[in-house]
């Protein structure tokens, strides 16, 4: 146990202490990653409109495997475990090793995930949309903000796991830690906002609009560990509930507007299913 344990701290110490290359290498590779998709899906299926089957055989894949995850990171929490031994002992490294500006920084990165900034994305996105007639889209964007909220106060009611101690006055939380709110809300809203954009905006703006939505949802998620305002694992399951979330409104609204299809195809030239 002692062994287990004092690995643990090691690296937990290592990731405190390389905190901002750990944080640049991840957004590096989350973005390469990205655009390597991106790029190959445009390149093998140009011209291709994503069939109903097609589309509904993705999202549950995605949703499954997020789930799978979330089940995996969950059903380790238990007492003596190696992520509950990890998750204090980086709680404890960043707590005593991160300066008054770095906290500050990240301080304003987690504003992303804010419940305000949320409901304002929220809020002003269905109204321009429904401003639009883009009834469908509005629908998507309310159900995955708003939903996604109602489904973190399920799961955080739960699980009832308390957050690690922070007292540094840069944030300050008192709910239920796990799974992370900011961390799903920043997926399931920036996730959404760059699926309209690839709906309405012309090709050029896509990967972009991607790329911007990877990086908050990555950057907020790191800054709720590195604040200690959660624990690694309330992260990663953040992400992962706002991951099968965002894709079970996407997957939905893509097979509804399939349905109002005329039979000649969908009217437009900006479609989801052939960039």
């Amino acid at each position: 146990m002692y062994t287990s344990f004092r690995s643990a701290e090691l690296l937990a110490e290592a990731i405190a202490t390389c905190l901002l290359p750990i944080h640049a290498a991840l957004l590096a590779g989350a973005l390469a990653t990205t655009t390597a998709i991106f790029l190959s899906r445009h390149h093998l299926r140009r011209g291709v409109r994503a069939s109903a089957r097609r589309v509904a055989l993705t999202g549950t894949l995605v949703i499954l495997c997020s789930a799978a995850l979330f089940a995996a990171v969950a059903a380790a929490l238990e007492d003596g475990s190696a992520l509950l031994r990890f998750d204090h002992a980086l709680a404890i490294a960043l707590r005593s090793t991160q300066s008054a500006d770095t906290l500050h920084g990240y301080a304003r990165l987690t504003r992303f995930g804010d419940t305000e900034t949320l409901t304002v994305l929220a809020v002003v996105g269905a109204m321009f949309l429904a401003w639009r007639r883009q009834h469908l889209l509005a629908a998507t964007w309310v159900v995955a903000i708003g939903g996604n909220s109602l489904l973190n106060v399920t799961l955080k009611s739960l699980f009832e796991r308390v957050r690690p101690l922070h007292d540094h006055g840069f944030a300050a939380e008192s709910s239920w830690s796990f799974p992370s709110g900011h961390s799903s809300g920043t997926v399931a809203g920036w996730g959404v906002l760059a699926y309209v954009a690839l709906r309405l905006l012309p090709a050029r703006w896509h990967l972009p609009a991607l790329l911007c939505a990877v990086a908050i949802a990555l950057s907020t998620a790191l800054s709720r560990v590195v604040l200690q305002v959660h624990f690694a694992s309330d992260v990663l399951a953040g992400l992962c509930s706002g991951t099968a979330w965002l894709t079970l409104c996407i997957a939905t609204s893509e097979l509804l507007r399939r349905r109002s299809w005329p039979a000649q195809g969908p009217p437009g030239a900006h479609d989801f299913g052939r960039n």
